[in-house]
């Protein structure tokens, strides 16, 4: 049995609906004596549409789910039908990259899902595959931020800046 969980600002989200309908409503029937038709000023550009996603949804791995801009096959909705479908070079950078991002789209269904067991371990799993791929970056590479501790001397000014592309190739 599929049950749906709405969080509050999905419900927030559905009364201010409700609401600007309601005044879109009466607005139309002060002007249809006048002979012409208005919107209040606060008239949104476009409605919402948000897909309600059912328990255990298919999910996609990291690296693609970084790439599709979702974790979800049900959310990925291209825009006018183009597809991203360029994949990057695989670098520690880019597997860091890919593992927040799907530990960050955990959190958010998780939000609204949070008795879907097997999205907690895939969720706890990315943790731990996280921190295991951000210490060993740091241990070959140097820190990744200022809240990563490091040992000896204040290093995080040292060469190679970023926009260094040549002494940060190896990377």
């Amino acid at each position: 049995m599929n049950s749906f969980q709405y969080s509050g600002i999905e419900c927030v989200v559905a009364i201010a609906f409700l609401y600007f309908r309601r005044e879109v409503v009466i607005m139309d029937r002060r002007s249809a004596n006048a002979g012409e038709g208005m919107l209040p000023s606060v008239a949104p550009l476009a409605n919402l549409y948000v897909p309600f996603q059912m328990d255990d949804p298919p999910k996609y791995e990291a690296e693609k789910g970084l790439i599709r801009g979702t974790l979800f096959p049900g959310l990925d909705l291209p825009f006018m039908g183009m597809v991203n479908t360029k994949v990057k070079n695989s670098t520690p950078k880019t597997q860091m990259q890919a593992l927040a991002f799907a530990i960050q789209e955990l959190a958010l269904y998780l939000d609204t899902h949070r008795n879907d067991t097997e999205a907690v371990e895939l969720y706890h799993s990315y943790q731990k595959l996280y921190h295991d791929c951000i210490m060993k970056y740091t241990e070959k590479y140097g820190p990744t931020n200022h809240k990563t501790p490091t040992i000896g001397a204040y290093a995080w000014l040292d060469d190679p800046w970023p926009w260094e592309y040549c002494a940060n190739k190896e990377v």
